[in-house]
């Protein structure tokens, strides 16, 4: 078992499998940490929803190698096949686990990216995508919260330079 200590010092304890979801951890756990306590720079409510995340992730995840040698959580279907019930469910969660507010999906990106979880990361980047897809420069701003420090002059010299870039949002 490890432990993981969010910013305000709250412990969640995790199991080797649900650990090495995060590249980071698991280099922590390989480079020998004689305290078995890894401490996160992120509020307990990020911390316990990556947790969720890759609990969930590791209980999917295969025990075992294919003859290549490679592990897979999925395995290829030709075209037409239905994928797995196993697959079925991962995306289900993942598309629930989604549902947050755009703050909490930018911190969880930051968490993802900060301790190496390449699927959550995915995930995470997926979401804010398809927030922001087909939405105006000021929609943006406003969906990512995210301040314009344009004049209305630069704005409108960057808007006549580049208006190629704002076709179809006017």
């Amino acid at each position: 078992m490890f432990v993981l200590k969010s910013e305000e010092g709250e412990s969640f304890e995790i199991d080797e499998k649900v650990a090495f979801q995060s590249q980071a951890i698991k280099h922590i756990i390989e480079d020998e940490c004689d305290d078995n306590v890894i401490p996160i720079p992120f509020p307990s409510d990020i911390v316990s929803k990556v947790i969720d995340y890759c609990e969930k992730h590791a209980a999917y995840q295969p025990s075992s190698e294919n003859d290549d040698g490679h592990k897979y959580l999925v395995e290829w279907k030709p075209f037409g096949e239905k994928e797995d019930k196993a697959a079925e469910e991962l995306k289900a969660f993942d598309a629930e686990f989604a549902k947050v507010d755009t703050d909490m999906v930018q911190q969880i990106l930051l968490a993802a990216n900060f301790l190496d979880i390449k699927n959550l990361i995915d995930l995470m980047c997926h979401t804010i995508v398809d927030r922001i897809k087909g939405k105006t420069p000021e929609e943006i701003r406003t969906i990512l919260n995210i301040k314009n420090d344009f004049t209305p002059e630069e704005e409108a010299a960057l808007r006549t330079e580049h208006a190629w870039a704002f076709e179809g949002f006017e």
